[in-house]
């Protein structure tokens, strides 16, 4: 055919180390090499977050953009944005007896951070 490039594979070659395994041992190389490759990703996602994340989270819980934003902006601002901010809400709510609503209101109008702070600074988690 015109325009096409042969590809000279070389796949007998690259699968040797594979020939002389059975099924359950390249079913057990294959999980091996997944969590090779996921582990670290999945060690990246628990302990990094984002400001986008933290307000998609909080969404899900119930506020809105302009609720999740200063909720957000409070927990940067008092360094408690790496242990979530909808966990920060939820422990908040937990400690004061409040629903997850009333403590995320309430954090918005600049009450409880100081709980906040202490509760995941001061080993509460």
């Amino acid at each position: 055919m015109k325009g096409f490039v042969r590809r000279e594979d070389d796949y007998l070659k690259r699968n040797q180390h594979l020939v002389g395994l059975t099924d359950d041992e390249l079913k057990e190389r294959f999980w091996s090499l997944v969590e090779e490759i996921v582990d670290p990703l999945l060690d990246l996602a628990q302990k990094n977050t984002s400001p986008a994340i933290e307000r998609s989270v909080l969404l899900r819980m119930g506020f809105s953009s302009l609720e999740a934003q200063p909720l957000v902006d409070g927990a940067i601002d008092r360094g408690l944005i790496g242990h979530g901010v909808g966990h920060v809400v939820y422990k908040v709510a937990k400690v004061k007896n409040l629903d997850i609503r009333t403590a995320g209101l309430e954090l918005i109008e600049g009450k409880h951070w100081d709980d906040a702070v202490q509760i995941f600074k001061g080993g509460n988690k």
